[in-house]
């Protein structure tokens, strides 16, 4: 590491503007750059690639998180940010942070510069675990690290190596999923209608593109809240997420400040009028770039019915007429999540990169 002592590096906060263009934004936008540009040196893609406009709809909105920016400057040159992103619930036990250092300035002390900022924001909220994730290339060579749940790994590079002398422990490996929307289908459409005859007369697939139709509204705030409670977390201490109509109505509203379309392919249980399962992908303004998959959950109770392949093979087949110029899907998934990934695998997704969770547990 080399030692900045002999340079002034200075810490900012990072304003949340009005629009990307006012004065004030030249912090926010750098932040983006950098997330950018960490994100395509890591993972070796640009999938998951962000404009500001995009996360600039998200920071407006802090209803129900609060989101928070450090920069790091060494004169006018932004070194490296960190985003903070904590439940404004009562409950609150974590939080969670994206720390990135521009790859040419990695190595330098901005890292331990920046975590600092996030210890102080958690110690001062009375919060002592605080969680961050790793990118990773696919094919990285060398020693690896493997995850406590005994599914998946991640190449024991510098990034993971400063994890861990930073006092963070790996706790879970996620699998990022790509999946070619330019290709044959028959397959998915094979998948979508035998899983739809297994599943019963008790379920019924539905489709809508956001912001959600008000009579699912409810049960669809059901399954959001499950989002949280029914997915595998390995070691990671995940606040269990209360939801409503009202929330759902202000993520909508957020989701089209942000720019994006969103389409949502879930399965309504019939008996009980609540969604099941969901998926969601989404795309922002350029209609030639990646397609994110946001969630997608079976419900606990009624898993075993196949919906997991509905609700996928259903709204990748809707989105090939929503934005048609779109090339790929990316999605994440735990390694220890096996029936995902078998669903995945069999539609025809393959591994992009992979990213370690990472937890750290203060003295308060």
């Amino acid at each position: 590491m080399t030692d900045l002592a002999a340079d002034v590096v200075a810490i900012s906060p990072v304003v949340v503007p009005a629009t990307v263009d006012a004065p004030d934004a030249r912090l926010f936008v750098e932040m983006v750059r950098i997330a950018n540009a960490v994100c395509l040196y890591d993972a070796g893609h640009d999938y998951l690639h962000e404009e500001p406009e995009e996360m600039l709809g998200m920071w407006q909105d802090q209803a129900d998180w609060t989101q928070l920016g450090y920069a790091a400057l060494r004169g006018d040159d932004v070194l490296g940010v960190v985003k903070l992103l904590i439940s404004n619930q009562a409950d609150a036990g974590t939080v969670e942070f994206d720390l990135m250092v521009d790859p040419p300035h990695r190595g330098q002390g901005v890292e331990e510069r920046l975590l600092a900022e996030v210890e102080r924001e958690a110690r001062e909220r009375r919060i002592d675990t605080i969680q961050t994730w790793t990118l990773h290339r696919p094919d990285a060579s060398g020693p690896r690290l493997e995850a406590p749940t005994g599914w998946g790994s991640i190449p024991a590079d510098a990034e993971a190596l400063r994890q861990q002398a930073n006092g963070f422990t790996l706790e879970q490996v996620e699998r990022n999923s790509v999946f070619d929307l330019t290709g044959d289908v028959s397959l998915v459409e094979r998948m979508l209608r035998d899983a739809e005859a297994a599943a019963g007369d008790e379920y019924r697939a539905i489709t809508w593109t956001s912001p959600t139709p008000p009579e699912y509204i409810d049960g669809f705030a059901y399954a959001l809240s499950r989002m949280s409670t029914d997915t595998p977390q390995g070691g990671l201490v995940v606040d269990e997420q209360h939801w409503d109509a009202a929330r759902v109505k202000r993520r909508d509203a957020r989701l089209k400040a942000q720019g994006l379309t969103v389409s949502v392919a879930a399965v309504l249980h019939e008996p009980t009028g609540r969604v099941a399962a969901y998926n969601e992908l989404a795309i922002a303004d350029d209609p030639t770039g990646a397609t994110q998959q946001f969630g997608t959950l079976v419900v606990k109770e009624h898993r075993g019915h196949r919906l997991g392949t509905i609700v996928k093979c259903a709204n990748l087949l809707r989105w090939r007429t929503i934005a048609p110029q779109s090339p790929r899907v990316s999605t994440f998934n735990a390694e220890e999540n096996r029936h995902m990934l078998d669903i995945n695998e069999a539609i025809g997704f393959v591994p992009a990169s992979y990213a370690g969770a990472w937890k750290k547990v203060l003295d308060l």
